[in-house]
């Protein structure tokens, strides 16, 4: 179900976030589970303090973990600072209100933090490429997903050169992906080049790339984790 509010002339105010929050949250059944929200590292612009902030007063006692993967792809690690400068608390205010919260970088070249769910094959790549590429390529992810009962993808859509437009799956496929993934969807972007891309909202190759590595994601979380539990929900900042 898609839920949002939005207008070209006037911003959400907090009020509107926190309804927006509210509707997608409270028909999950969260108690007691264990919830991982993806978010995008300091390179993005969205407004990740204050959905921190009114994600932790909507659901923060109602589960038992509230956790935070920063979706980093191969860019750099983010230090303690920069990940408290990101959610928009101190460290101090952090131990204070949100002891119980982690938030985990995603190590993209260490292959005891990736599980690998799937395989595109020789013939599949090629079908999906139109022929650019023809190479077999393991669907990794991060591991740490596993250990959660929910995934929340929190970020911004915006016109992207690789993907035509970020968020939702580029997410999961490059933001928490292992390097086969990532370089493999990256050279496909360039091959294309960005001006058949950037902006364009069914994107020829690359979209129906992360389509249909999203099948491998779906399916895999759904045999992973508890009857019952719904895998992914959006929440674009």
């Amino acid at each position: 179900m898609t839920q949002g509010k939005g207008s070209t002339t006037e911003t959400l105010t907090v009020e509107d976030v926190q309804q927006l929050i509210m509707q997608a949250c409270d028909p999950l059944p969260l108690d007691g589970k264990r919830v991982l929200v993806i978010i995008p590292d300091g390179t993005r612009t969205a407004p990740i303090p204050l959905i921190f902030r009114l994600l932790y007063e909507q659901v923060g006692r109602r589960v038992a973990r509230l956790d935070y993967l920063i979706a980093l792809g191969t860019h750099q690690l983010m230090t303690g600072e920069a990940m408290d400068r990101l959610v928009g608390v101190t460290a101090r205010e952090r131990e204070e209100h949100y002891p119980s919260v982690q938030i985990f970088n995603h190590y993209w070249a260490q292959p005891e933090m990736l599980k690998t769910i799937g395989v595109i094959s020789h013939q599949e790549a090629e079908r999906l490429t139109d022929g650019l590429l023809v190479d077999e390529v393991s669907i990794t992810l991060n591991r740490l997903i596993f250990d959660y009962d929910q995934l929340i993808i929190c970020g911004p859509v915006l016109p992207h050169e690789v993907a035509g437009f970020s968020g939702g799956t580029k997410y999961l496929f490059p933001g928490i992906a292992g390097p086969e993934i990532i370089n493999f969807t990256h050279w496909l972007g360039a091959l294309v080049t960005s001006m058949r891309t950037i902006g364009i909202k069914d994107t020829y190759f690359a979209w129906r790339w992360y389509s249909r590595v999203r099948i491998y994601m779906a399916s895999t979380l759904d045999n992973a984790l508890k009857p019952g539990a719904r895998p992914l929900i959006s929440l674009p900042g």
